[in-house]
């Protein structure tokens, strides 16, 4: 395989095990574009992406523009003259002079089967609309949300159990996997990009903390499928007023109990903790206040209790 010389831009954790396949199979990194550091902790120090934190230990050049409006880090960018520039999550939009200044082109790596959840969240959109399966698609960018023809594609299922989490690491470990064969094949001239298909065009809209909230009156099934893609973020939560006020109770891992006692939306109708929902119920099985670390359900109700014909909203 020809060692080519590129651009890696990425910044979150997804894809810094694409960048390390890229090393691993021996080609040039002349440069790191990652998104510039941000604060964050308690202390709001800036703290940088994972993949500058990543590439920074390792010696590559790394460069954080806020965005390409400026000529010189366009002219930065052109003077590198590179082979290919791989895209995995940047999260910034590039110019039209950078999607065509390498030679092979921006190759980018999507967390979705593409034309399905294009756009920022399409790993978590999967999971909250029931998809049975997912994947990788690696595409050539153009100017479009990623809308560019598809060089190759890998799917994976989704399980009862497929967690934001989980999914996240399957699909960056294939990523990781598929990008080295794909850019050799592409370099050789031997693999050619087809468009996207215009139907099933569907966008995975950015995840939004208006999301976190569990309305008891959805179905079990819907509030299930929500623990599982949106915690670490935005997270689910309902509030409940108990003797100390009310507090934002976050909920972890829970499933559907088909045979329930009935009860309105929203109510305790079994303990530990089932909630009657529009269709079937939600046994909470991990949960968190404020200021408190994860627990199980019966120890938590041990310290705050929530009986069987309480309320929650």
């Amino acid at each position: 395989m020809t060692a080519l010389k590129l651009a890696f831009m990425g910044s979150p954790d997804f894809a810094t095990p694409v960048l390390a396949s890229l090393i691993d199979a021996g080609h040039e990194i002349a440069c790191v574009y990652a998104q510039p550091p941000r604060p964050a902790g308690r202390g709001h120090k800036e703290r940088p992406a994972p993949v500058h934190a990543y590439a920074a230990e390792i010696g590559i050049d790394v460069r954080t523009p806020a965005n390409f409006k400026n000529l010189d880090d366009i002219q930065a960018f052109l003077d590198l003259e590179l082979d290919a520039a791989v895209v995995v999550a940047y999260g910034l939009i590039l110019p039209p002079a950078l999607l065509s200044a390498p030679r092979l082109g921006c190759i980018n790596v999507h967390a979705s089967l593409l034309p399905r959840w294009r756009g920022a969240a399409p790993i978590q959109r999967a999971i909250l609309a029931d998809d049975e399966k997912t994947g990788v698609s690696i595409m050539a960018m153009d100017e479009g949300l990623d809308t560019g023809a598809v060089y190759a594609v890998e799917d994976v299922l989704i399980g009862a159990e497929t967690t934001a989490t989980t999914l996240h690491d399957e699909l960056s470990a294939l990523g990781a996997k598929m990008m080295p064969t794909v850019l050799a094949d592409i370099d050789a001239g031997t693999l050619e990009a087809r468009p996207q298909s215009v139907e099933g065009v569907i966008y995975a809209n950015k995840l939004s903390r208006d999301e976190s909230r569990i309305d008891w009156r959805a179905p079990a099934a819907q509030i299930e499928r929500a623990v599982r893609a949106l915690n670490p973020w935005p997270g689910v939560w309902f509030e409940y007023s108990g003797t100390d006020g009310p507090a934002r109770i976050k909920v972890l891992d829970g499933n559907v109990v088909a045979d329930a006692p009935a009860g309105s939306p929203g109510t305790v109708v079994a303990e530990p903790l089932v909630i009657a929902c529009a269709a079937d119920a939600f046994r909470v099985e991990r949960l968190q206040r404020p200021g408190k670390g994860p627990m199980e359900a019966e120890p938590f109700l041990r310290g705050f209790p929530i009986a069987p014909g309480r309320r929650l909203d």
